[in-house]
C-alpha cells in the first residue's frame, strides 16, 4: 500500500475527493437537468463567447 508521502499532489487531491464523496455522497445524485437549461447549454456550445483573451486585457492596462 502506498504511503501519503509517496503520493503526488494530484493523487492526494483525488483520494480526498473520493473519500468526501464516499462519506457525504454525490449532492447531485438523482437530479435531472431542465430542458431549458439543456437548450441554453447547447446554444452556448454552438455560439462560443467572443471574449477578449486575458493577455490582451493585461496589455491594454500595461
Amino acid at each position: 500500500m502506498a504511503k501519503v508521502k509517496d503520493l503526488t499532489i494530484d493523487e492526494l487531491e483525488y483520494l480526498i475527493e473520493q473519500k468526501i464523496l464516499e462519506v457525504l455522497g454525490d449532492p447531485d445524485s438523482g437530479l435531472e437537468l431542465k430542458e431549458e437549461f439543456k437548450e441554453e447549454l447547447k446554444e452556448r456550445l454552438e455560439n462560443p463567447s467572443k471574449r477578449i483573451p486575458h493577455e490582451e486585457v493585461l496589455e491594454s492596462f500595461g
